[in-house]
């Protein structure tokens, strides 16, 4: 499939068209769907990935039971203008068993989701460099959800100089706020309720920080505070860090980002905001 892959890739270049890669676990919703868009608008031939990396599932995480629907994700991908969908096995792309080299971040990748979910960033790393060689795109469209995921990558191409694009795609909501995952799916319907509780305490971050407010503790205290009134709710990390560096700020100033991650029952959601 991979050479599959590259030969129609090399087929749409022939052609004159700009290449797109859309990297996704699959059973899409209309987050992914919005990075096609966006894709869309700075490319013309695309390619969307489904591939539930297990290098980035840790011990006891949900990788057995991540939620998939290939048929359905291939009819949605094509509706919304998806050229190619690269779905390819474990055994495609890991044919030797768990690499044996594998793309690892030095900094940045032990903070936030880092610090609880040890190796993760080298799974993304590395599944995102194979799909780098194996599509060789002009660019490559991420949503800021995954807010250091996004930061990662950017900081994958720019130090091992890579000739590709990075686009972070604004996240995308549902009607109470709620950051649209794949793994809603898994919230009961009382969790479901609380967990707009993650979207309503970086709003209020946000209108604080627009009324003047800057000193992090305040506004974390704040956040902490409600979102512990949500009694199905347990936070894992709250912070407030430099966009670049993720370090924890203590003054807030335009552009750092307020980063969330929470458990509702045994669900964990992240969400961020940037106070721009």
């Amino acid at each position: 499939m991979k050479a599959e892959v590259r030969a129609a890739v090399a087929r749409a270049r022939a052609a004159g068209h700009r290449i797109a890669v859309v990297p996704t676990m699959g059973y899409l919703h209309e987050g992914h769907l919005s990075l096609v868009d966006r894709a869309r608008s700075r490319a013309s031939w695309i390619v969307l990935s489904i591939f539930v990396n297990p290098i980035q599932f840790g011990p006891g995480e949900d990788l057995t039971r991540y939620p998939r629907d290939l048929k359905r994700d291939l009819e949605l991908a094509e509706a919304r203008g998806a050229d190619l969908v690269f779905a390819p096995a474990v055994s495609e792309m890991y044919p030797d068993g768990d690499p044996a080299v594998v793309v690892a971040p030095e900094r940045l990748g032990d903070r936030l989701c880092g610090a609880f979910r040890p190796g993760h960033f080298r799974g993304v790393l590395t599944v995102v460099t194979k799909l780098f060689e194996i599509v060789r795109p002009d660019v490559a469209v991420f949503g800021q959800k995954d807010f250091q995921q996004a930061v990662l990558i950017r900081r994958l191409v720019r130090d091992l100089d890579m000739d590709v694009a990075i686009e972070v795609a604004p996240i995308v909501r549902e009607r109470d706020g709620l950051a649209m995952s794949s793994r809603n799916v898994y919230l009961t319907r009382e969790e479901r309720e609380q967990a707009q509780a993650l979207f309503l305490a970086l709003s209020m971050a946000r209108t604080r920080f627009h009324q003047g407010r800057t000193r992090a503790d305040e506004l974390l205290a704040e956040m902490r505070a409600a979102l512990e009134s949500r009694p199905l709710v347990r936070l894992q990390y709250l912070e407030i860090v430099d966009p670049e560096t993720l370090q924890p700020v203590a003054q807030v100033s335009a552009g750092a980002v307020v980063a969330v991650a929470a458990f509702l029952g045994g669900t964990r959601l992240i969400d961020n905001m940037v106070l721009d």
